[in-house]
């Protein structure tokens, strides 16, 4: 029989994953109503809204939601607020406290690992998949991809860049169209789910930066190995890729602990 600690740390990684699993499980039917149609009722449309800022560290992690402040920067009423901010605690990305009211997620490094840890898990079979089922269409999609965000990582600024939402938007669509071709949109979604879960992060490291960091190398890198079918080298290409901002992040995480000491 395995010790105790051991038993218990085995059952403690399998509820984590669980309690992952279920998060992913909401955010899947979530992207799904959002990319099968546009939003429709007041509470979709404010969900959305809050959940952009989020992401994008408009709301800072850790900060508080009031509601009547957040009527003023987004004119809703309380009740389509409250709709989306429960929706948005179903998806890990706000707190609800009956004494502190909702605020935003923290972010900690051991959630980026956890996060990176189910992406590489999902990610890479999900990419390898991809590879072996693409079609000329999916190769088409994913140079295309790469073209809108190379075209706009070259507009962006030289030193230390604020990412802004065009350029997450088209880095994520550069990711999804990799993975386009997995045949389980289950895991297409659940991918993606966590690639957003990153975007937290990904903003956080970049206002820490002090230097010049584009990814399109790396890109073009992953892209054409990909293009090749060459699978093992682009499983290996994407792995450093979610690792890489991993590394950046918990660089950003000491900047920040440094300034505040």
């Amino acid at each position: 029989m395995l010790p105790y600690s051991v038993q218990f740390s085995q059952i403690t990684s399998k509820y984590r994953v669980c309690e992952n699993i279920h998060k992913i499980f909401f955010m899947h039917n979530f992207l799904i109503m959002q990319e099968s149609t546009a939003p429709t009722t007041v509470s979709e449309q404010a969900c959305l809204a809050l959940r952009h800022d989020v992401l994008s560290g408009r709301h800072a992690p850790d900060g508080k939601l009031k509601l009547d402040t957040l009527q003023s920067m987004y004119g809703y009423s309380s009740s389509p607020l409250r709709e989306a901010l429960n929706r948005l605690v179903q998806e890990g990305l706000v707190i609800a406290d009956e004494r502190r009211g909702f605020r935003v997620t923290p972010i900690s490094p051991a959630d980026l690992a956890d996060i990176t840890k189910m992406r590489l898990m999902l990610d890479i079979p999900a990419l390898t998949e991809s590879i072996q089922a693409g079609d000329d269409a999916w190769e088409a999609a994913i140079v295309a991809a790469f073209h809108r965000l190379e075209k706009i990582e070259s507009r962006l600024p030289q030193g230390p860049v604020v990412l802004d939402a065009e350029w997450s938007q088209r880095h994520r669509d550069f990711h999804l169209s990799m993975i386009g071709a997995c045949p389980s949109e289950r895991q297409r979604a659940w991918s993606m789910s966590l690639f957003d879960q990153a975007e937290r992060y990904r903003h956080f490291a970049a206002r820490h930066r002090t230097v010049p960091k584009k990814k399109d190398d790396e890109h073009r890198a992953l892209m054409n190995a990909v293009l090749r079918r060459d699978a093992k080298t682009a499983a290996v290409l994407l792995s450093e890729h979610i690792s890489s901002t991993q590394a950046n992040v918990l660089v950003a995480f000491k900047r920040q602990a440094q300034a505040r000491a």
